[in-house]
């Protein structure tokens, strides 16, 4: 069953930013994700959103998903991040 890596960011430095976000693409192919969104322009439909991007990846699996995050080469991006965006993540299966 697919899982979703669903983060809410709201980035204060873009410039460290960019640097987790070459660092995590790297991480997302090699363990066989796809990102499907990555901040896009936003609509809020209902309610409020207090987030400024939302980004959706699909692994193949719970698992997967899990060895992306939890892998050396994704933590090193985080460590990137640190400081430069409030950020929230987690992980979903699919229907």
């Amino acid at each position: 069953m697919s899982a979703y890596v669903i983060a809410m960011v709201n980035v204060t430095d873009n410039d460290k930013y960019k640097n987790y976000m070459v660092k995590a693409s790297e991480a997302c192919a090699k363990y066989g994700g796809k990102y499907l969104v990555r901040g896009g322009e936003t609509e809020i439909m209902e309610g409020a959103f207090p987030w400024s991007r939302v980004v959706v990846l699909e692994f193949d699996s719970r698992d997967r998903a899990r060895e992306f995050y939890n892998s050396v080469e994704y933590q090193a991006g985080k460590k990137e991040r640190l400081g430069a965006a409030d950020f929230n993540m987690m992980i979903v299966d699919g229907a």
